[in-house]
């Protein structure tokens, strides 16, 4: 059976508290074979070094959120560096910037925060994971800079042309469960357009559960049906459809 490989969650999330070994142990008897788990906040860097570390198929991305980018500083950076540096830990994230909500720090912090971390994915020569709300020329602009930094779209929300622009700098689109929504538009476009080598599937667990969970708490073998839907789009089968999504994750994080 194929495994499932997630490029993006949260697990260190307060929404899997009550249940959180128990369901990391369910899922991967149901087929998950690799999860990567993302820091956000300051706060959940910790956390997700320890679940890192208890847990043989769960990999590392480290990095400060833009709707934290003033809780960066060089302690902080310091830091992130050192664990970088560990086994299994492969990215830096979840950095980026985000224009949408007016209390996140003002937009030349968030950049000036995400171009720091650019610089420790350049120093170490690992790939960025993007969160990009509302700031796609910015976010872009910026991958393009960097363009010998690999450099992942999370949640990919842009155009088809935006999309064509990440894939000539060798980045990656990270697919989530919107696009099984009935109200995705472009996204089912940006699938049927760019090449199965340069895509991801992804949870952001818990948060983007694919229909039929829509609304539900998000996990890893739920890709199943985002499988399922880029599989209906380019006229494929959901088994290639996950072997190809594992092969980009293990060519990429080196996994």
């Amino acid at each position: 059976m194929e495994k499932i490989f997630d490029s993006h969650a949260h697990y260190d999330d307060e929404q899997f508290d009550e249940d959180r070994e128990q369901l990391l142990k369910e899922m991967k008897e149901n087929g998950v074979g690799a999860i990567l788990n993302m820091s956000s906040d300051y706060a959940s860097v910790q956390k997700t070094v320890d679940l890192v570390e208890n847990h043989d198929y769960i990999y590392g991305a480290v990095g400060i959120h833009p709707e934290h980018a003033d809780e960066y500083n060089e302690e902080v950076e310091k830091e992130l560096l050192e664990i970088l540096k560990r086994d299994k830990f492969v990215a830096v994230g979840e950095v980026g910037l985000d224009y949408y909500w007016e209390s996140n720090p003002p937009k030349e912090v968030q950049k000036k925060t995400l171009r720091a971390q650019y610089e420790i994915a350049k120093t170490l020569g690992i790939p960025i994971i993007l969160h990009d709300r509302e700031a796609h020329e910015d976010v872009l602009s910026m991958a393009k800079e960097y363009k010998e930094v690999t450099s992942v779209f999370h949640s990919y929300s842009g155009s088809v042309e935006m999309a064509r622009e990440i894939v000539k700098i060798g980045g990656y689109l990270g697919i989530s469960g919107v696009v099984t929504f009935k109200n995705a538009r472009k996204l089912p476009d940006v699938v049927a357009e760019i090449p199965l080598e340069r895509l991801l599937i992804e949870t952001d667990a818990p948060y983007m559960a694919p229909v039929p969970y829509r609304g539900k708490r998000n996990r890893s073998d739920y890709l199943h049906g985002v499988a399922e839907k880029i599989a209906e789009i380019k006229n494929m089968t959901k088994e290639e459809v996950l072997l190809a999504t594992e092969k980009n994750m293990r060519k990429l994080f080196k996994i």
